[in-house]
């Protein structure tokens, strides 16, 4: 059903904002969330936390005037309930029914929409290069992306479409002009925002190595090869070649103090290699994957920092509430980075995680080979990223 298809509950309900209830869950509130959308779009996606306990009854279970007692028994009616489904229209309804049976509840506004469209940005402390560096965050998706600043200019990494408006509004409060905006790959969880910002006059990059996998749109953009310079300010970004994840991974080296990995590097894993030719490629990939790791990124003095364009579950924030960490430091932490090359590409093929939803879809409208309007491009990139090899095989004891 549509949220405009539910019937406007008889008790007033309150809505609650998504950033109200992230607060509280960085907080560590406990919480409870009641979630009302059909058992498979939960086991996907989910709002999750070590003080959030999370139930899922799906809304048609509360359509009928007698709701089951069994159902009923599933809802805590000691403490507050925040209902929530995928737009906001079923947990304004089930949260309505339950109120009217006098239970204490609330609803998420806009839903898991309104969840996806929490966009944080969090200065990285560690950052020791010109100017200022930001890290955005996409709770929702674990998405990461980077704001360098610096004498009046800027320049963004791994930009997300859905919040072009927010990175050049961010420039104007800033006072700084937005020069840049630079993929690290052709992403395959969710919709780059390098074109649109082009549009915007801004100048639009992409690695030149990615053009091959069939880029339409290669001749309007900058493309970046291996060694290639940005200026912004008095800081220089240098366009690192670290093919693995996909063959036109590239990094970004910041300031020449954080580096701007894309997926090839994460802050708890490294990257999955099937994404680009499935399963029969994935050996080779991985094997590419070590030599960039090896040769390319794990080279760079220790404490370069490693800035990820994700974060899942099991990675955990910096003191300054970023996901970086030096290289030094992860290769203390991760198996991964320390075995061989048979060693480690077996360990990366022995247990991927699904493949990100929708993921072909996005990688063809990423290539410029499919269009897709605004609020497609939106639900196309609804739930986990899924772009890291198994984070629980390459951590460390």
């Amino acid at each position: 059903m549509n949220p405009e298809d539910f019937p406007t509950p008889d008790v007033e309900v309150d809505s609650l904002a998504p950033e109200t209830l992230k607060d509280s869950i960085d907080a560590g509130d406990d919480v409870t969330l009641l979630d009302a959308r059909m058992e498979s779009e939960y086991e996907e996606w989910h709002i999750d936390g070590p003080t959030v306990e999370s139930i899922n009854v799906p809304y048609y279970e509360f359509l009928d005037e007698e709701i089951d007692d069994d159902v009923l028994e599933q809802i805590p009616d000691d403490r507050e309930v925040t209902v929530l489904c995928a737009k906001g229209g079923a947990s304004e309804y089930v949260a309505g029914t339950l109120a009217e049976r006098g239970y204490d509840v609330d609803h998420l506004d806009e839903g898991m929409n309104g969840w996806a469209g929490i966009y944080e940005a969090v200065e990285v402390d560690r950052y020791d290069g010109p100017g200022t560096l930001l890290q955005y965050q996409r709770p929702s998706s674990g998405c990461l992306g980077y704001l360098l600043y610096d004498d009046g200019e800027a320049a963004i990494v791994d930009p997300l479409r859905a919040f072009t408006d927010r990175y050049l509004d961010d420039a104007d409060d800033l006072g700084v002009d937005l020069q840049y905006a630079l993929d690290t790959h052709i992403h395959a969880d969710h919709i780059s925002g390098v074109r649109d910002l082009d549009d915007e006059g801004v100048e639009g990059v992409i690695p030149e190595a990615a053009v091959e996998r069939g880029v339409t749109y290669a001749n309007d953009l900058t493309t970046a090869a291996d060694g290639d310079t940005f200026t912004v300010g008095d800081a220089t970004v240098e366009t690192v070649a670290t093919p693995g994840h996909t063959s036109g991974m590239t990094s970004y080296l910041l300031g020449d103090s954080l580096l701007a990995t894309g997926d090839g590097l994460f802050v708890e894993s490294v990257a999955r290699p099937d994404l680009e030719e499935g399963d029969d490629g994935a050996p080779d990939a991985a094997r590419q994957l070590y030599e960039s790791l090896q040769e390319r990124v794990l080279t760079l003095p220790d404490d370069t920092l490693v800035g990820g364009a994700h974060f899942s579950d099991a990675a955990e924030a910096a003191d300054d509430d970023t996901y970086t960490a030096p290289i030094g430091e992860l290769v203390e932490d991760m198996d991964a980075l320390t075995m061989d090359e048979d060693d480690f590409v077996d360990l990366v093929l022995s247990d991927m995680p699904p493949r990100p939803a929708n993921y072909e879809d996005i990688i063809a409208t990423n290539l410029g080979q499919h269009s897709v309007d605004d609020e497609e491009a939106f639900t196309l990139e609804l739930g986990p990223n899924n772009c890291a090899a198994s984070q629980d095989s390459l951590a460390g004891d």
